[in-house]
């Protein structure tokens, strides 16, 4: 039998099967019914549908979903005299110099939200009893007459004590069934008010869009014959069935990035590299993050369209630097390179689809470092004339050189990468100079080396097939389900057993929903709590094995503590100052069996092993190698100035680099001068 995973970027949809026939696939994405590139890739890879035994999948459909603000009608149910919660939000501002800066849009607008006669204490306590049946006409009416798709529920505190909320749900549930109906205990058990309810509102709205969209996708596969089972990425590294999504579809939001990040981890580990920045850059976007000790850094929520998701996801910056971004002049005459981007379609102008604007690709060929007559994974054509036309007008107006015009976009790309690569390491306390660099995605290691020497960074790691390092991704992924809870307590003598019991109640909430999903008994456990100095604002994380947790005691609480503070802050624990726990953390594991890599395949276009080159670099053109990546045996090493070529993706190797084969297909860049 065959597993297959699916991953739809912005520009390309990718796939890779597993099984008797290993397989890859590259299809332009349809932006407007991203299924349909799904279902066009399956068609191009030859796989049989009912051979498939498990099928995974990444998505940006909820991202989209918020951005596009194409979700569902929503009605949110606050507690009485918290209202206005989602309109006036924190007091702080995104861009502090902007005049006319607005706060972002809330999903639930103010007349849609209603607010319920109850309150529950910050200890849990009831302090004002609901009387469901009191209020359950006006709630009805105002939900009936209001022509809402979905209903967000978060009152205050409800993640204390949950009761109240689910006696809203049960009666609307009861009352209208079909209703989709999203309470915050169910999505997040975290305290801070705004940033929890915001997380329920991003949940509600695109839970009818997951809904549909996964549904979509089950009923037209059964109709083909699959009889196999369906997971999808979610933003923290891990996978889930189908049925979780639909659940809590805000898990799924950075689907598609995380399962890069995964992927490209397990390429990394087998070549024996544990700390490494990632740098995925595709069509539409360029996204880094960062490993530690073979352990991708989660953040504990993100911001989607500038409204925060308390989630667990994996730490990605994302900026609009991919193949397909748009570089143009501001009003100054600036150069600048995206956030627009061509997409699929038109795309870029090489591409030849109709596309006249100059995107980063199109610099890539003027410079020579995407061969011009090579295919585009290893499919489509590429027009060098047309990229060339598409930046003359850039080239003019700076009044330089076509190929100079096209390097200083390219450097200008890279430039922003390195800042945000900076992002994830050095403002997160990392040093990237003792990281080694894993670039993938359709363009990410044409821009890998310089971008390394930049940071100082010594070793670029190219994977196997890296222009599908995410769709391989998909399938490495381990099952994960995670759980919060928050509950403060004072770092003292009776802290340690505080930690225990709270472990033990998250252990037995995922125990129930790994069974009620049909996961596997076995799994692995990752605990950590989120602690800080007593009247500090934040937190940190603080990691605490499970098999640490029977000889913990106050002492040891307060060792890691100082640690952790030490690593981030440079100074650890301040004498006299009470340190508090906040919010307990545990994620149940159930391993994936090792995917092995998929075989790196020749170009299509029958290219030969070896052939001269000429490419433009450091402002003048250089004689250079043009090399198909089939040809470099492990062990056998190639010196730049050289481009590698495969199916999937083109390898820039500068000047003062050396590309070595590894054994297990990767490329290893290493600094020679």
């Amino acid at each position: 039998m065959t597993r297959v995973g699916i991953e739809i970027g912005g520009t390309f949809t990718d796939l890779v099967a597993v099984g008797p026939r290993p397989t890859i696939a590259k299809v332009p994405s349809v932006r407007l019914a991203p299924e349909e590139g799904a279902f066009a890739a399956l068609a191009a890879s030859g796989v049989p549908i009912p051979s498939i035994a498990e099928l995974v999948h990444g998505s940006t459909v909820a991202t989209n979903a918020v951005l596009e603000r194409k979700g569902a009608r929503l009605a949110f149910l606050a507690t009485e005299g918290f209202r206005d919660i989602l309109l006036l939000q924190r007091h702080d501002r995104r861009r502090i110099f902007d005049l006319f800066y607005a706060k972002p849009e809330p999903l639930a607008a103010r007349g849609d939200t209603l607010e319920v006669p109850e309150r529950i204490g910050g200890d849990g306590r009831v302090q004002r009893a609901l009387d469901v049946a009191a209020f359950a006409p006006s709630l009805l009416r105002f939900l009936r007459d209001g022509g809402h798709d979905a209903v967000a529920i978060c009152l205050l505190n409800g993640f204390a004590n949950p009761v109240h909320e689910a006696a809203l749900a049960a009666l609307l549930r009861a009352e209208i069934p079909g209703l989709p109906v999203t309470c915050s205990h169910e999505v997040t058990r975290e305290f801070r008010e705004y940033e929890r309810a915001t997380t329920t509102t991003v949940a509600a709205f695109v839970q009818p869009v997951i809904d549909r969209y996964l549904g979509g996708i089950e009923t037209r596969l059964s109709g083909m014959g699959f009889a196999g089972s369906l997971s999808m990425m979610q933003s923290s590294g891990g996978r889930v069935p189908f049925a979780a999504v639909r659940r809590n579809a805000a898990s799924a939001l950075l689907s598609g990035p995380a399962a890069g990040v995964t992927g490209a981890l397990r390429h990394a580990a087998r070549a024996g590299f544990r700390d490494v920045v990632m740098l995925d850059i595709g069509g539409t976007s360029a996204d880094v993050s960062l490993v530690r000790d073979g352990r991708p850094v989660l953040a504990r929520g993100s911001k989607v369209d500038g409204l925060p998701v308390l989630l667990p996801m994996v730490d990605i910056v994302t900026i609009g630097a991919g193949g397909g971004s748009i570089v143009w002049r501001d009003d100054g005459d600036m150069l600048r390179v995206g956030p627009r981007s061509a997409g699929a379609d038109p795309g870029p102008a090489c591409y030849g689809r109709g596309g006249t604007e100059p995107t980063l690709s199109d610099a890539h060929v003027v410079c020579g470092r995407l061969p011009g007559d090579t295919r585009l994974a290893g499919r489509f054509a590429l027009e060098p004339e047309a990229a060339a036309r598409a930046f003359a007008p850039i080239a003019a107006a700076l009044g330089s050189p076509l190929a100079e015009a096209a390097e200083s976009a390219i450097r200008l790309a890279e430039s922003n990468i390195v800042a945000a690569i900076r992002l994830v390491s050095t403002e997160r306390g990392h040093d990237p100079r003792e990281f080694a660099l894993v670039p993938y995605g359709g363009a990410g290691p044409l821009h890998a080396a310089p971008i390394a020497a930049e940071l100082g960074i010594g070793t670029v790691v190219v994977p196997p097939d890296p222009g599908v390092v995410s769709a391989y991704g998909l399938l490495a992924a381990d099952h994960v389900l995670f759980e919060t809870l928050t509950r403060r307590v004072r770092v003292d003598e009776a802290a340690a057993d505080a930690v225990r019991d709270a472990a033990e109640v998250l252990r037995a909430t995922l125990r129930a929903r790994a069974a009620e999903l049909g996961l596997p008994p076995d799994a692995s456990w990752e605990f950590a709590l989120d602690m800080r100095y007593a009247g500090q604002a934040y937190e940190i994380e603080v990691p605490l094995e499970m098999e640490a947790l029977a000889g913990l005691d106050r002492e040891e609480l307060g060792r890691r503590f100082g640690a952790a503070h030490r690593r981030i802050y440079q100074h650890g624990s301040v004498s006299g100052k009470a340190v508090e726990i906040v919010s307990f953390r545990l994620a149940l594991r159930v391993a994936q069996a090792e995917v092995p890599p998929i075989a790196v395949d020749a170009p299509a276009d029958g290219a030969p092993p070896s052939a001269p080159a000429r490419l433009f670099a450091d402002g003048s053109w250089c004689a250079a190698r043009r090399v198909a990546r089939r040809a470099i045996a492990p062990g056998e090493g190639l010196d730049g100035p050289a481009i590698v070529v495969d199916a999937t993706a083109t390898t820039y190797v500068p000047d003062g680099w050396r590309a070595t084969g590894g054994a297990s297909g990767e490329l290893v860049l290493r600094r020679t001068s």
